[in-house]
């Protein structure tokens, strides 16, 4: 039984609304904190958080998936905020938005599943060094001439101490109960501390304000020339690329802890859909959100109910809650990001590494570091697959062998294990002896495959040179593509295919 087949008798709408509501509460501390992060309002954070929310919900490939305003998708556009402004990040994300639904109509969600673990480690230690170097920006404060220094004294202390306070409570608060995030816990106590005693330190009002009405159409106030695309393009294929990937990569994890099957395709049509309307709507945009999915999971929700009601949840904060959000100390949220931040990243992967391929401990340190000094992570992801594929290749190169010996009408038989294609070509030939094998040799593929063109130009050269000593050339025991694949190649290679016998028994 799939989400999608449960019927209303069936749903647990308890566990769905107080799933949802949960979900609510934890999103809306990581949204405001990383539209903040990024210079933009707060309000951008959760109109993101409702928007991106209550479109996948709906629409998405994955009930019990929660998507909000990610940090993921709203780092790679740091850059482009800080010069060329919120227009222009608005225009990227509907750009973004169009070319994730592209994605998902030509169904291109399924690859995905070729981004090896290494890539992962990677991308997931990177992101968690970003979010927590990010947070640091907090422990600033602007002078007078719009100059930036490091806080000190009583100010710097007070906001240390109310951070490692949250710090301390998201750390041992799931050791005595589960019942409440503890993020939201630490929130509502640093809040009510700072409130009550009067403490003077940063807060959200001070950056901007959060009360707010609903959402409002806006087409984006940019130029449409082909300088303004020249100028968003590059964001908008890094954004939708990073969006998909941790999109279908929690599809995943909800696919493995579920038991059943999400659509990538349809998820990534939902998020390019969902893109579309933070543009047009003032949100920030967005992806699926790991942690947040897997409250939502780990409090019974099943369906889509808990999604939407989050959303709804985040809306209700925006309309009526915002007086309450404007008094949270920033301290409170910098100590919840920076939590974020330790969880998401992979610690697991220093335990296996004296266990991991050497390759596979250069490609995790190699996608950490462009995802921390460049802030791309869809390019951090593509160099490691790219890095990846390389050394499988390389491997599989390594691997080809021949063994060799006549049979008893004197022809000369090589025995051909492991993958003919283009990294492996050469050690292929040299396996060869022209002048010394009798006038007619046979390859047998019983064990290896013809992958590529590189292999079909290959076959061609040996047929060639044995033509050339007046001797024929034989391929034997071809799988069915790799005659295929010959097949479709012809005016380009001439080779001898012996018809292998086809034994036909009674049903």
């Amino acid at each position: 039984m799939t989400f999608e087949t449960l019927n209303l008798s069936k749903i647990n709408f308890k566990n769905e609304i107080l799933a949802g509501l949960t979900v609510s509460m934890t999103m809306i501390p990581e949204s405001l904190s990383f539209a903040i992060v990024a210079g933009l309002t707060p309000l951008m954070g959760l109109y993101a958080a409702f928007l991106m929310g209550i479109v996948t919900a709906l629409l998405g490939g994955r009930p019990g998936m929660v998507s909000g305003g990610a940090g993921a998708t709203i780092v790679v556009l740091i850059a482009l905020i800080a010069t060329h402004g919120v227009e222009y990040l608005l225009a990227t994300v509907i750009l973004a938005g169009v070319i994730q639904i592209l994605v998902g109509v030509f169904k291109l969600g399924k690859f995905v599943r070729l981004i090896p673990q290494p890539v992962m480690y990677g991308f997931l230690n990177g992101l968690a060094i970003v979010i927590f170097m990010a947070q640091l920006k907090q422990f600033k404060i602007v002078e007078q001439g719009g100059v930036e220094s490091w806080m000190s004294g009583h100010s710097l202390y007070v906001m240390g101490g109310l951070t490692l306070l949250t710090i301390g409570i998201v750390l041992l608060l799931p050791k005595l109960t589960k019942a409440i995030p503890a993020s939201l816990v630490a929130i509502i106590t640093v809040t009510c501390l700072v409130y009550f005693w009067g403490i003077e330190t940063k807060k959200v009002v001070d950056i901007a304000s959060v009360s707010g009405s609903l959402p409002s159409f806006h087409i984006p106030s940019v130029p449409l020339t082909w300088q303004t695309l020249n100028i968003i393009f590059p964001y908008s294929l890094i954004m939708a690329g990073v969006g998909l990937v941790e999109s279908l990569l929690t599809l995943s994890m909800v696919d493995e802890i579920t038991n059943t099957k999400g659509s990538s395709n349809r998820e990534a049509m939902a998020q390019g859909t969902a893109n579309i309307v933070n543009g047009f709507f003032g949100g920030m945009g967005g992806c699926a959100m790991v942690a947040q999915t897997l409250v939502n999971l780990d409090a019974g929700a099943r369906t889509r109910m808990a999604a939407t009601v989050g959303a709804l949840g985040i809306l209700a904060v925006i309309l009526i809650g915002g007086p309450v959000i404007e008094q949270i100390p920033m301290a409170a949220l910098v100590g919840v990001m920076m939590m974020v931040a330790i969880t998401t990243f992979q610690w697991a992967s220093f335990r296996i590494i004296n266990k991991m391929p050497l390759s596979d401990v250069i490609v995790v340190i190699v996608v950490a570091l462009i995802t921390v000094v460049w802030h791309n992570l869809a390019l951090a992801v593509l160099v490691g697959v790219i890095m990846s594929a390389l050394v499988f290749a390389w491997d599989n190169a390594k691997r080809i062998r021949a063994r060799k010996h006549l049979d008893v009408q004197g022809h000369k038989i090589y025995e051909i294990y492991g993958p003919l294609f283009f990294g492996s070509v050469t050690a292929f030939m040299e396996k060869f002896d022209v002048v010394n094998d009798p006038d007619v040799v046979i390859v047998d593929f019983k064990e290896s495959r013809v992958v590529d063109m590189s292999a079909i130009d290959t076959l061609h050269k040996l047929t060639e040179k044995y033509a050339k000593a007046n001797k024929k050339v034989i391929l034997r025991h071809l799988s069915r593509d790799s005659v295929r694949l010959l097949e479709n190649a012809q005016g380009i290679i001439e080779v001898n295919i012996e018809e292998d016998p086809t034994y036909k028994v009674m049903p």
